[in-house]
């Protein structure tokens, strides 16, 4: 048993899987009864359950969130009974949601006064990725605060890279994300056209996946979107949630996204389509209803 006991909040599709490796790795873990039956699973395989963030910090060397966006990591640190009520001397503190680069340096501002040291961890990978400790981990924060949770971060990671300082974590999610949502709509666009031209897609697909053209997006969305699978690994609320936060940043920092702001309104007309609980792939059928087809294996 890892004598370190980590405090984790946030069992969604992501933190569940990523707590059940912790505890796989030998670490005590304490968790939060927000998710009931997620707790009561963690709970089953030797957790201890804990109803408040302060509750959680005060018994942990390591407190882990995953939490959907700013305001609800801001709420569980900062807010009442937050983690800063049960912060002490020498505690660290992850998160590793996906939130706003600004967002995670005002949590930082407020804990660093408690003696708490932070570090921005989000992750990359979905679901599937998740469930076998394969996700990425792009860490910001100080170097000797990384090294000192390398080990816990890499319990449930295939690779775990130290960015820069606080924030930069969040900034290097959002390229990701940006990266990936381009790609996505770039798979989606030229199916269509195949599609619609008369040749299968799933020809188009093995003929270019070995070329320049194939990426890691193709292949693990492009199947999906021949299965028409649309089951989430990764919503799109999501990610109109990443690219919101990304056009934010860009602006703040003066570098125009023209793209990501294209795909975020594509994203939005899916969700007004009633398509926000889809996987990002269901970025296929804004392309389909523009053009009037349906692309099938």
């Amino acid at each position: 048993m890892n004598m370190k006991k980590i405090g984790f909040i946030g069992l969604g599709i992501m933190g569940k899987p990523m707590s059940m490796n912790l505890i796989k790795a030998g670490y005590q873990l304490i968790v939060s009864d927000f998710n009931k039956e997620a707790a009561k699973e963690l709970e089953q395989l030797g957790a201890e359950v804990e109803s408040t963030p302060k509750a959680i910090a005060e018994k942990s060397d390591i407190v882990i969130t995953m939490l959907p966006n700013s305001p609800q990591v801001k709420e569980v640190a900062l807010g009442e009974n937050g983690l800063i009520d049960g912060a002490r001397e020498g505690l660290i503190y992850i998160d590793m949601s996906s939130i706003a680069p600004a967002a995670s340096q005002e949590v930082y501002r407020a804990l660093v006064e408690k003696g708490v040291d932070m570090l921005d961890a989000p992750v990359s990978g979905g679901e599937p990725k998740a469930i076998d400790g394969t996700i990425s981990v792009m860490v910001g924060g100080k170097k000797e605060v990384f090294e000192q949770s390398k080990e816990v971060l890499a319990a449930m990671a295939g690779s775990v890279v130290h960015v820069g300082e606080i924030g930069a974590g969040n900034v290097t999610k959002l390229a990701n994300q940006v990266i990936v949502a381009l790609n996505i709509a770039a798979v989606s666009e030229a199916f269509v056209l195949a599609q619609k031209a008369g040749v299968n897609p799933e020809a188009v697909f093995e003929a270019i996946r070995g070329g320049l053209a194939g990426s890691t997006v193709l292949e693990a969305k492009a199947p999906m979107m021949l299965d028409r699978n649309f089951k989430p690994g990764f919503r799109v609320n999501l990610h109109i949630k990443d690219l919101t936060n990304a056009l934010e940043t860009s602006h703040e920092f003066g570098a125009p996204t023209p793209l990501t702001a294209a795909v975020l309104e594509m994203m939005y007309a899916l969700k007004v389509d009633g398509h926000e609980l889809d996987d990002h792939s269901g970025l296929l059928k804004y392309y389909e209803k523009l053009a009037n087809v349906e692309v099938t294996r």
